[in-house]
């Protein structure tokens, strides 16, 4: 292994809250802890390496509950933020009589209360082995603004920048704003990590072929495009590879996504940076088998696999 003593993989982003409905009544629900960045810290410390989160919650009862689901998973919070007002964001999700999940409403009471560059503990960035963001808090001005100061810093320590796309257009006031706010951190990353729809979104195209063509403009080192149970295609040096994955009957497809690139990020930090597009397709086989485990349970963050069930 590759990996040197007490470094971390280094994440940013939101926790969030999804609330569940018990039932088609839709009057009383269950907590369960979630966000893309969320499932990705958990997925990696789920598989026996060390996760830091830098996000920010309050001093109330819900906030707890993420610290405390977060803690029990074995992720780091050493350099996430208290401030006593934060009310971390909720998503309520309502049932059907057919039993099908629907999004009934985002709710945000504290948009403005953000994690600030200036506030974050250096130590941080120095024991990053990578660092790892989505788009999520992008479209706030304050989280945008300490996510470049974040990527600025580490790129000058030659840390491995990882992004994940991991698009939600309701956040955003357009979708010119979120797609010129994404594309303007390409020319800093080393990996980028798209779903086929949001290769589509970024490049304005409507085949595979075409869009990675236009995405070849950006000259990202290595862009990985994850196409469901159709595996995942590398893009590397112009060079173009599918990895087919195990087919499997899915139960819930939610996280699966998350669970790949948690494994890619587990892989990197412990063996190192793939030189080749050969060792790349070592990687995300790991990380297609790990997406096809999630997708056979139920949840995100309660589907993330664990290392031992990959024997």
């Amino acid at each position: 292994m590759n990996i040197k003593q007490n470094k971390h993989v280094l994440i940013y982003g939101d926790a969030f809250v999804d609330y569940i409905a018990n039932d088609s009544s839709n009057t009383e629900f269950t907590k369960f802890l979630g966000g893309a960045t969320v499932n990705v810290a958990a997925g990696i410390s789920r598989l026996g390496a060390t996760a830091s989160f830098i996000t920010v919650t309050g001093e109330d009862e819900t906030s707890e509950f993420v610290r405390n689901e977060l803690a029990a998973e074995g992720v780091d919070l050493t350099y996430a933020k208290v401030i006593p007002e934060k009310r971390v964001s909720g998503v309520y999700v309502h049932l059907t009589s057919n039993n099908d999940r629907i999004f009934y409403k985002y709710v945000d009471e504290t948009p403005n209360v953000q994690v600030e560059y200036f506030t974050l503990d250096k130590p941080a960035f120095q024991n990053a082995s990578l660092f790892h963001f989505c788009s999520g808090t992008l479209f706030h001005p304050v989280a945008l603004n300490t996510t470049k100061e974040i990527v600025g810093s580490l790129k000058e320590l030659g840390t491995f920048l990882s992004f994940d796309a991991n698009i939600r257009p309701l956040r955003w006031e357009s979708e010119e704003i979120c797609r010129a706010t994404i594309i303007s951190f390409f020319k800093d990353v080393n990996l980028l990590k798209l779903t086929e729809d949001e290769l589509f979104f970024i490049t304005s195209t409507e085949t595979l072929e075409v869009g990675i063509e236009k995405l070849q403009y950006y000259s990202i080192p290595t862009v990985l495009i994850t196409m469901g149970e159709e595996g995942a295609y590398i893009v590397m040096n112009e060079e173009i590879v599918h990895i087919p994955v195990v087919k499997v009957d899915p139960v819930d497809t939610t996280g699966a996504g998350d669970a790949f690139m948690a494994g890619i990020l587990r892989q990197i930090h412990l063996y190192g940076t793939p030189t080749t597009i050969d060792l790349w397709k070592d990687y995300v086989s790991f990380g297609n088998k790990l997406g096809a485990i999630c997708a056979t349970k139920f949840g995100a963050l309660s589907a993330m696999p664990r290392i031992e069930e990959l024997n």
